[in-house]
């Protein structure tokens, strides 16, 4: 596949970019999509920004009322990049890591790093050291830039071989350790490097299926084409709006809902660092916010708590990071009027590929494939099929599966579709209705956690022989982990052990990721070969759960409520 000469001096990437062969088609159907093949993502969406709309326009609040203006994050980025190149020798094409919750230093940086040609790795604040060694090892950054509240995980993970700063700690104007003390020395005056369209831009680590996590790499051209998608034909944004929302910026869902979109269209967005459903719609409330970014759990707990009124000022409210049912949609509008904005998106996509808004919404369906992308239904040979039958999602668009390294690139790219690992069927008007995961995908609370890295957490605790771990349906979270676990003999399985694990998990990897349910077993099901029969278990927790309903008994034997 021909590619435009890189910028990169540190090859890395390019060099480890998957077969040709192996990729995804690419298409460019819109008129948008048409990049010029010299592009560096962050020098449009801030530097051209300033330029149209003006350094004095609002870009990112707080909940404290607290603004940054398009010009000072330009400066602030430019500082970045600054120090950066000058202080610390980082070239074109090194990784910088980036770890912190969703506030304006953790956005000044991401663009800092693509101004200088560097390519981001992002990562979640959570994160333990293990993990985040993981991830280093994967992807060999150089630099690693921190909250200050995050860096002790980070430091242990980085070691002697990756420099770090911290950011927020305000320990003074002279701090070498300090990213915010050194680019107060820093004039904020920088020229983007010239990258190419196609130079890698972002590395997006994804949750492991099989317990290692994929790297998913993104060229900067993809960056615009999710705002000049999903964002320009189903948002339809103005530099009046204003975007708030849950996902971290780790996440891409998180990075294009309150980075990339409102930057590209003149808008503004607030940050929220950790707040639950009901503070994060009062946040929005008091911001005036217009669009809002969270997952069904969310919608669900603010109606729960009554306040759906907290909602009704927002002109859209966009769902995605799980299955949102009818009864949630319905439940949304009737409280507030809001339509909800369906949608599913993926890591290896970037953004939402498929949704639907206004009077196209049809409550139950997903939606169709968003203007610039087409998507279709396979089954297992990788056959295309019609209407009314059920099968393997796929999409083609102008972005797509690109794994670091990995051969399993050829498991998600099916003869040029790519392939997300969701059970969907589609209608004869082109709308796609969900049915399940067709992996080992947990998908909870919008979080996406890896059945098999918990299963490898568990496993490290002594008192466990093996485990199992399945998502289970949760009316609050959508689905929650389950775990299965053998214990040793002599050790008992009982309400103290079971926090012990799920405490033990959740200092192991990140917490979110911990099984809430956790039953004791003295053995798991394999078939004649020895391979685990996840299947069985899933079936007997739809028996006992069933039983107990029956039975008007509020939990199985051994569930937590955790």
């Amino acid at each position: 596949m021909s590619m435009t000469p890189s910028a990169h001096v540190d090859t890395f990437t390019r060099h480890h970019l998957p077969p040709a062969d192996t990729w995804p088609a690419l298409e460019f159907t819109l008129p948008e999509l048409h990049y010029p093949e010299r592009l560096n993502a962050a020098a449009v969406l801030i530097d051209d920004a300033v330029e149209k709309y003006g350094a004095d326009r609002p870009a990112l609040w707080t909940p404290d009322g607290s603004v940054w203006t398009y010009g000072q994050l330009q400066q602030r980025s430019n500082q970045v990049a600054q120090v950066l190149t000058e202080d610390l020798g980082v070239v074109p094409g090194n990784r910088v890591l980036l770890r912190g919750p969703n506030n304006p230093w953790i956005v000044a940086a991401w663009l800092g790093v693509l101004k200088a040609g560097a390519v981001v790795v992002t990562t979640m604040p959570m994160l333990r050291s293990t993990e985040v060694s993981t991830l280093i090892q994967l992807t060999k950054p150089v630099v690693a830039i921190s909250d200050h509240r995050f860096v002790d995980e980070l430091a242990i993970a980085a070691g002697e071989e990756v420099a770090v700063l911290t950011y927020g700690a305000g320990n003074g104007f002279d701090d070498d350790g300090d990213l915010a003390s050194r680019c107060g020395h820093k004039s904020g005056k920088f020229t983007a490097v010239d990258t190419a369209a196609d130079d890698v831009a972002l590395l997006g680590p994804t949750s492991g299926t099989t317990g290692v996590p994929k790297v998913t790499m993104h060229f900067h051209r993809d960056i615009l084409a999710n705002a000049d998608t999903f964002a320009r034909y189903i948002l339809e944004p103005t530099a009046d709006d204003v975007f708030a929302g849950s996902p971290p910026l780790a996440f891409t869902f998180g990075l294009g809902g309150l980075v990339v979109f409102p930057l590209r269209f003149g808008a503004s967005s607030l940050l929220t660092e950790k707040a639950g459903p009901v503070e994060l719609a009062e946040a929005a409330a008091a911001a005036g916010a217009s669009i809002l970014f969270t997952a069904p759990t969310a919608y669900r707990a603010i109606l729960k708590e009554k306040r759906g009124d907290l909602l009704r000022g927002l002109r859209m409210a966009v769902s995605a990071g799980e299955h949102l049912s009818k009864e949630t949609w319905e439940a949304v509008h009737e409280a507030t009027g809001l339509r909800l904005v369906n949608g599913i998106g993926a890591t290896e996509m970037l953004h939402v590929f498929i949704s639907a808004a206004g009077d196209d919404i049809r409550p139950g369906t997903t939606g169709r494939a968003v203007p610039g992308f087409r998507a279709t239904i396979l089954d297992d040979d990788g056959n295309e099929l019609g209407p009314g039958s059920i099968g393997r999602l796929a999409v083609i668009g102008p972005t797509g599966c690109r794994y670091l390294d990995d051969a399993r690139q050829t498991n998600y790219v099916v003869r040029g579709w790519n392939v997300t690992g969701d059970t969907f069927s589609m209608d004869t008007d082109g709308y796609f209705t969900y049915q399940a995961r067709s992996d080992n995908m947990i998908v909870s609370s919008g979080y996406n956690i890896g059945a098999p890295e918990v299963e490898s957490a568990i496993d490290q605790h002594p008192d466990v022989v093996e485990n199992a771990v399945i998502g289970i349906p949760d009316e609050e979270r959508g689905s929650i982990v389950c775990a299965f676990v053998v214990l040793r003999e002599g050790v008992t399985g009982d309400a103290t052990k079971r926090k012990e694990i799920q405490d033990f998990v959740k200092q192991t990897i990140a917490p979110y990721k911990y099984p809430r349910d956790v039953r004791f077993v003295d053995e798991l099901p394999r078939n004649p070969s020895g391979k685990l029969q996840h299947f069985k278990l899933r079936d007997r927790v739809l028996s006992q759960d069933k039983t107990a309903s029956q039975t008007e008994q509020l939990t199985p034997a051994g569930q937590s409520q955790a």
